[in-house]
């Protein structure tokens, strides 16, 4: 099990999210800092163990459910491994087990994964973890994506059929008896969306769903299933690098409270200031990212020196380049929260600070003012 020292910033009151410019509290100084260096104290004799703490993040209710998340969620699509055809390369469970795990210690509330993460593997992979774990995490998935068992090709089924069997499915794999929120991964196939629909509005009355939502819909598919049963909550892909859904999407979730949990603030780890062109280069042929046009000629290097300017804002408060990234997709006033994935316990420890990072507005000026001038 991955255990380090509590990173300072976690012992701040994490109820007053710190502002880019503005002095922090004092770790001690606050309620949730007495009382989280008191639990330590009492149950270690020590302020640094957090093997017995979780971090009280300040939470935002997703649409019109009742679900509070944490500003930032563990994103599992990494943790799926390699050998299919989004992959990301090969992955120990166990390195999978560790960063899940202490993204939860640090306070990390909600995990989003889908069926077709690594083929059933990445679901496979959180219920291993938490079926050990003390924390109780809200845990989303998604079905609309399915895989032949023979040759393990993808495919998109969204009829009543398919819909009720990827969850059961996914139950089993998660080793639950109910999903906290289940989403439309792809509206694809699209004439099957109001039927996908309709389904899971079924499954939800049914008490095996407590919420339905959409992922990569466009605002008139929304409008479609809107007549069959509210949307809870939308994943769309949004960041600096693929800023499109702010135009039209974006405002009408606002507009109709349909929460937003982003995914990819990080660009798949172009933003997170530790990308290069070598490292591309160097990627295994079983990683998706390899294939990318943002990963190639000519975004590649418009994308590094985006990353580049994140890392020069992050430096002066000591926070990375992929927090400065992930801190300027939630100062949209549509994003509920983020969804940021993680494959080794370290990576988690450098982007947590984004549930509490704040951009100054001279610093969201200098990165809008770049991204206009250098348009995706």
């Amino acid at each position: 099990m991955y255990r380090r020292r509590l990173p300072s910033f976690c012992l701040r009151d994490l109820a007053q999210p710190t502002v880019a410019g503005e002095a922090a509290p004092a770790a001690t100084d606050t309620p949730a800092g007495k009382a989280a260096s008191n639990t330590l104290m009492a149950t270690t004799g020590t302020t640094a163990n957090i093997a017995s703490m979780t971090t009280p993040f300040q939470t935002r209710q997703l649409g019109d459910s009742d679900l509070h998340l944490s500003p930032i969620g563990f994103g599992a699509w990494a943790i799926g491994g390699g050998d299919w055809e989004f992959g990301w390369g090969a992955q120990e469970d166990q390195a999978s087990i560790d960063t899940i795990e202490r993204a939860l210690e640090l306070g990390i509330n909600w995990i989003d994964t889908a069926a077709i993460y690594g083929l059933g593997h990445s679901e496979e992979v959180v219920a291993r973890m938490l079926k050990h774990s003390a924390h109780k995490p809200l845990v989303f998935t998604k079905c609309s994506m399915r895989w032949t068992t023979e040759d393990r090709k993808i495919y998109r089924a969204l009829d009543a059929k398919s819909v009720r069997q990827e969850l059961e499915d996914s139950l089993r794999r998660l080793e639950r008896e109910t999903i906290d929120l289940y989403q439309v991964h792809w509206p694809n196939p699209e004439d099957q969306i109001e039927e996908s629909w309709a389904t899971l509005a079924k499954l939800k009355e049914e008490g095996k769903i407590r919420y339905i939502g959409v992922s990569n819909f466009s605002v008139e598919q929304m409008r479609r299933v809107q007549k069959i049963a509210p949307i809870t909550s939308l994943q769309p892909p949004y960041s600096l690098v693929n800023p499109k859904v702010e135009t039209e999407i974006l405002p009408f979730c606002l507009e109709n409270n349909i929460g937003v949990i982003n995914y990819s603030p990080m660009a798949s780890g172009l933003l997170t200031g530790k990308m290069t062109a070598e490292r591309v280069r160097e990627m295994p042929a079983d990683d998706w990212r390899k294939k990318s046009p943002n990963f190639n000629e000519p975004k590649l290097t418009r994308n590094l020196a985006l990353a580049a300017l994140l890392g020069e804002i992050g430096k002066q408060h000591e926070v990375e380049a992929g927090v400065v990234a992930i801190a300027w997709t939630l100062h949209n006033p549509a994003v509920t929260a983020a969804i940021v994935g993680a494959r080794r316990p370290d990576q988690v420890d450098g982007i947590l600070p984004a549930a509490t990072f704040r951009l100054a507005e001279e610093e969201l000026t200098r990165i809008n003012d770049f991204v206009r001038a250098n348009p995706a």
